[in-house]
């Protein structure tokens, strides 16, 4: 336990500090690819992988892991690549998303690095590879891949997006004061963004969005600038956690720290799951934390915020 609370403490340290540890693996080629660490439960070698009828043609089988039945999905097949034949000498990184539990077929495992989010960059407009990264980072001269996972997920099993009952009215914001102003999201992954604006759109209100959390405290300095505070005008902040330049705790942190904007109310909404993000998300300041995802839950922690009970 003592171990337990040990890691918990110094790892709450690095909030605010905009930092994270990377998972270093290989598909079939030299590129080296990146996850983060806080989602890998573990890594281990490739167990049998068992075929089962119907399955995505990206999910190579299904495997019995700590009496867990996990999905075993091909990263490099998932990415455009070729498949990963050997199976004796691959491995699999089991790590949790969306409150479910995956396992992602990859040809190597390399290290753990730790490195700064700031650092941590959009891959490059127009790369062929865009659309299955999220971000690129750069460690001792070599081009480091992050992929989006949730991409990747979205592609295998769609995420549903809609409000149960969409026409009802408690989906409505009911203050007529409020109803002008806008939802601002702010995510790295355009699947994600698309999935909380589809779901948010059926509140009626205007949505703003932004691809990291640098980009995000800019604009709404912007807003702020025009409309004296930035509750004027934003009524709620949707954030993911991960994002290259500055993540969410970060992004969070400044906004408390920020006169015209510290009056935000800000939903950290992620992937990210464990026993740390309570913490870190008391430490920064945030009103609420939601994992990704369930489109009413997440409607009606903005609702709140509106005004709605």
């Amino acid at each position: 336990m003592s171990e337990i609370l040990n890691s918990v403490n110094q790892r709450t340290q690095l909030v605010g500090e905009n930092r994270l540890e990377l998972l270093l693996f290989k598909l079939n080629s030299r590129q080296r690819f990146g996850i983060n660490v806080f989602k890998v439960r573990e890594v281990l070698q490739c167990p049998p992988l068992t075929s089962m009828p119907k399955l995505n043609s990206l999910v190579r089988g299904i495997a019995h892991i700590r009496g867990q039945t996990i999905s075993v999905i091909d990263m490099s097949l998932a990415t455009g690549g070729k498949r990963i034949e050997d199976l004796k000498s691959a491995f699999v990184i089991i790590a949790e998303y969306n409150g479910s539990v995956q396992g992602f077929l990859v040809g190597s495992v390399e290290r753990i690095i730790n490195t700064n989010w700031a650092s941590i960059m959009p891959p490059p407009k127009g790369s062929g590879r865009a659309s299955y990264l999220t971000a690129v980072t750069e460690i001792e001269n070599e081009l480091i891949e992050i992929l989006d996972v949730e991409k990747i997920l979205n592609d295998i099993s769609p995420v549903n997006t809609d409000l149960s009952d969409d026409g009802n009215e408690k989906w409505k914001v009911e203050d007529e004061g409020k109803q002008q102003k806008i939802i601002f999201i702010a995510d790295d992954s355009s699947v994600a963004r698309n999935q909380v604006k589809k779901a948010l759109s059926a509140l009626g209100l205007e949505i703003e969005m932004a691809k990291n959390g640098q980009e995000a405290l800019n604009r709404l300095k912007e807003i702020a600038a025009e409309y004296g505070d930035i509750t004027n005008r934003v009524g709620v902040l949707v954030s993911d956690i991960e994002m290259p330049e500055m993540d969410g705790y970060t992004l969070t942190a400044e906004i408390r720290n920020t006169p015209e904007l510290k009056n935000l109310h800000v939903i950290l909404h992620t992937s990210l799951s464990g026993v740390f993000n309570q913490a870190m998300v008391q430490k920064v300041g945030a009103d609420d934390f939601i994992a990704k995802f369930n489109p009413d839950e997440l409607a009606t922690s903005v609702l709140k915020w509106f005004g709605n009970e």
